[in-house]
C-alpha cells in the first residue's frame, strides 16, 4: 500500500493559527461552524415556508438584525471556504478519492455508520455546548478565556477514555 503524504502538523498548526488571526481581523470572530447547518436549515424553511419562518420565534431569531438572509452570514461563508479548501487539498495531493478507510477489523458499512452515528452526536453535543470545538476551544483559547481551556481539556480528555473502547473498531 502507497503511503500517504500529509503536512508537517506544526506547519499546518502554525497556518491554522494564522487562519484563526486573520479571522478575527476580518469578521471580528474566531472559527467555528456549527452555526452553518442551522443557518442551513433557516435559510430553507425560510425558502419554503417564509410566513411559518418569520412567525416563529426559532427561525425568525436568525433573521433579526437587518440581517434578512441568514445565508449570508459569516460562518456559512467560512465553511463553504472549509469544504472548497478540502477538496482542492484533496485534489492537488491525489488523495480525492470515493473510497472508506477503515480497519480489516470493521466492514466500510458499518465504519460509515460509525462516522454518521459519530457526526450527528458531534452536532448534537455542539448545540448543548453552544458551539463547536472550533469555535469553543480554539478561538476561545485565542483570546484567553479559561472556558476555552476547560473546553479542551475535557474534549481531549473524553476522547483519551473514549478512544481506549472504541480503537479495536480501528486498529
Amino acid at each position: 500500500m502507497e503511503k500517504m503524504k500529509y503536512m508537517n502538523p506544526y506547519l499546518a498548526g502554525f497556518f491554522l493559527g494564522l487562519v484563526l488571526l486573520a479571522a478575527f481581523y476580518f469578521s471580528a470572530e474566531g472559527l467555528g461552524g456549527s452555526g452553518a447547518p442551522k443557518r442551513l436549515v433557516v435559510g430553507a424553511v425560510e425558502a419554503v415556508a417564509p410566513n411559518h419562518a418569520y412567525n416563529n420565534e426559532f427561525y425568525n431569531s436568525y433573521t433579526q438584525n437587518g440581517e434578512r438572509n441568514p445565508l449570508s452570514n459569516w460562518v456559512v461563508v467560512q465553511v463553504v471556504g472549509l469544504l472548497a479548501g478540502g477538496f482542492l487539498s484533496g485534489t492537488f495531493s491525489g488523495r480525492l478519492k470515493l473510497v472508506t478507510e477503515h480497519s480489516p477489523k470493521i466492514t466500510a458499512k458499518r465504519r460509515l455508520y460509525m462516522a454518521l452515528i459519530g457526526g450527528i452526536l458531534f452536532g448534537i453535543g455542539s448545540q448543548f455546548g453552544r458551539g463547536c470545538t472550533s469555535g469553543a476551544a480554539l478561538s476561545g483559547m485565542a483570546v484567553f478565556s479559561a472556558a476555552g481551556y476547560l473546553t479542551l481539556i475535557a474534549i481531549f480528555g473524553t476522547a483519551f477514555i473514549v478512544g481506549k473502547f472504541v480503537k479495536k473498531l480501528w486498529i
